[in-house]
């Protein structure tokens, strides 16, 4: 019975039913309207948009042509995010906050069109305040070892983190002549990749946990009764 207890109590049992199966489609979502909507927003632009050194902010603003489809794809993903907080139990609560925060910030990039004169103070700060939120969220995510899941590892996640700064310094550095366009979409892409990948490691982790206790637990009984 001690043994039992023990096994429920585990980081593993605790985890299972706190990773819903719908935050994979949010999680996923995320991304793929992402990168949907400037592929789709950039074959309507003019030969003179040069995707490689022009943002995707240009495709969502007055410059554009279309601009619908970039601003509605920026809405989706704001709203996936807040999905995928509400269902992110595992994480904890100032990760989720994070994931809110970044969502609340693209709607933010969304509702502030960069005019034909370039971004507005406002707009450059709801797209730093997204890079920034999305780039530190794997800290908030880490756990020292021993964990579950190497997506929720503290030195993983300290290591994308370090590799996400790298990313968001391109895109500094890009900003002052250089191929802006190519070091947003990298850069955004894979921040938006990385929860997705922390959902789909912590179902695989459940799942073996979960099958791990439904075999042990048959055994535990067998020798109950024989003790009995």
């Amino acid at each position: 019975m001690t043994q039992l207890v023990r096994q429920v109590n585990t980081p593993s049992a605790t985890i299972s039913g706190s990773v819903p199966a719908w935050t994979v489609v949010s999680a996923t979502l995320c991304p793929v309207a992402l990168v949907g909507g400037w592929l789709v927003a950039g074959a309507l632009q003019p030969t003179s948009y040069n995707p490689m050194q022009q943002t995707m902010s240009v495709l969502a603003g007055q410059p554009g042509t279309d601009p619908w489809i970039m601003t509605g794809a920026l809405f989706v993903v704001g709203a996936t995010q807040f999905v995928t907080a509400a269902g992110l139990h595992a994480v904890g609560m100032p990760a989720r906050g994070l994931l809110v925060a970044t969502g609340l910030c693209t709607f933010g990039v969304a509702l502030t069109p960069e005019p034909t004169a370039g971004p507005t103070p406002l707009h450059l700060a709801f797209a730093a305040s997204c890079v920034f939120t999305t780039a530190i969220w794997p800290i908030f995510v880490g756990r020292r070892p021993p964990t579950f899941s190497w997506a929720v590892n503290y030195y993983a996640c300290a290591a994308v983190t370090g590799f996400f700064a790298v990313l968001s310094g391109w895109v500094v550095f890009a900003s002052f002549g250089g191929d802006l366009g190519l070091a947003e979409r990298v850069t955004s892409t894979a921040l938006g990749l990385f929860p997705l990948i922390v959902i789909l490691s912590l179902r695989r982790a459940t799942g073996r946990a979960g099958s791990g206790a439904q075999v042990a637990a048959p055994g535990r009984r067998a020798s109950g009764c024989e003790v009995s």
